[in-house]
């Protein structure tokens, strides 16, 4: 029998991860508790709907092979949270579509009450957790993009279950949830599946269902147990730590936040600049610019500002041989996570009138990608 993958995914939710989304996000540890077990199934809803269709489900698929090697636990270790919620961000932006990443934060940031960019912070960090523990559960069941595609939907009612009312009610406002659909089983749009939608549950049902299946959710311990040997590796990996700090995680509260999970983010300066923060620049140029390009008009009008991009990556290549071997794993993981989207639009550009015209750039741009991945 599947696991339940709310459950699967919460097992992550630590002292010290919870410490470090309340660090990161400005809130307190019961909030942010509350708020990150709400946002895993929120992400799950959308990655239900995502794969939807064919091409979603191959979308996901590919993302998270090609993630295999990259552990969201040890990221968090060796880049603190702001490394995670980088690669985060990327990631379900690629898979989800930005502008239903911002409606989604919009309505988390509301339930939570940090705003939306509260709720884009929380996305960002929980979106590898939940990642990774969907790609280990799909390396371990040997699924494929149907296989994985079918086991999302089939855990629909109990991913919709989990949300709880009040952020139900701010995704619902948003248009992300259609509540008045078959009683209340709604849907969320997004950009790779516009069309499908997601079961869901009312909490107004006067039979009391959703109730029952709440309560399910959360009484499934046979699942979670299951869960906990199939995905032995990425739960060892949360609770590791030493000895001492494992030993006194009930006095989390009291703790400096040097005690939780990670050490200090590494420093990405190089001659007085962040090649982070330059990294992010470049990307967002290339996210911005090539999606543009859909004939030889359009194409001459963008291919200066990728060439420039690609410049800027250039620059960083040279520079990040200076950073310490943390901040350069730091920042490969950085680029990897990234150029499955980049290489998407790449596709897609390639695809168009203008390929031939792009395709010079275009491969120079995965060269430089590459390069950086390995430094």
């Amino acid at each position: 029998m599947a696991v339940n993958l709310s459950s699967v995914a919460q097992q992550l939710l630590t002292p010290d991860v919870i410490a470090q989304i309340a660090s990161f996000v400005g809130i307190d540890r019961n909030t942010a508790q509350k708020v990150a077990t709400a946002t895993i199934p929120t992400i799950l809803a959308g990655l239900s709907d995502l794969v939807g269709t064919s091409a979603g489900a191959n979308q996901l698929s590919k993302l998270l092979s090609e993630q295999q090697g990259t552990n969201p636990m040890d990221l968090l270790r060796t880049s603190g949270a702001q490394g995670l919620a980088q690669m985060g961000s990327s990631m379900l932006s690629g898979l989800l579509g930005g502008r239903t990443v911002d409606t989604m934060a919009q309505a988390i940031g509301k339930f939570a009450g940090t705003g939306e960019g509260g709720g884009k912070s929380l996305l960002a960090f929980i979106g590898p957790l939940v990642l990774g523990a969907l790609g280990q559960q799909q390396r371990n069941a040997g699924l494929d993009a149907t296989g994985l595609a079918s086991l999302l939907r089939s855990q629909k009612d109990q991913i919709m279950a989990a949300i709880p009312s009040g952020l139900s009610d701010q995704l619902s406002a948003s248009g992300l949830i259609d509540k008045a659909e078959a009683g209340a089983r709604g849907g969320m749009a997004t950009a790779a599946a516009a069309g499908s939608r997601i079961a869901g549950v009312s909490e107004r049902a006067s039979t009391g269902a959703s109730r029952a299946a709440f309560a399910a959710s959360r009484t499934q311990w046979p699942y979670i147990l299951a869960a906990a040997v199939i995905l032995g590796g990425i739960a060892l990996y949360a609770l590791q730590g030493p000895t001492e700090q494992r030993g006194t995680e009930s006095a989390a509260v009291t703790r400096p936040s040097a005690g939780t999970v990670g050490v200090a983010s590494p420093d990405f300066t190089v001659d007085g600049v962040n090649l982070a923060s330059q990294v992010n620049s470049s990307l967002g140029t290339l996210k911005a610019a090539l999606p543009t390009i859909t004939d030889d008009a359009s194409a001459q009008a963008a291919l200066p500002k990728v060439n420039d991009a690609i410049s800027q990556l250039d620059g960083i290549t040279a520079r990040a041989a200076k950073l310490s071997p943390d901040a350069r794993s730091a920042l490969a993981k950085q680029i990897i996570a990234a150029t499955p989207a980049i290489n998407q639009m790449c596709d897609k550009v390639l695809a168009t009138p203008a390929g031939a015209v792009a395709k010079p750039a275009i491969d120079n741009l995965r060269a430089k990608l590459d390069e950086l991945a390995k430094v």
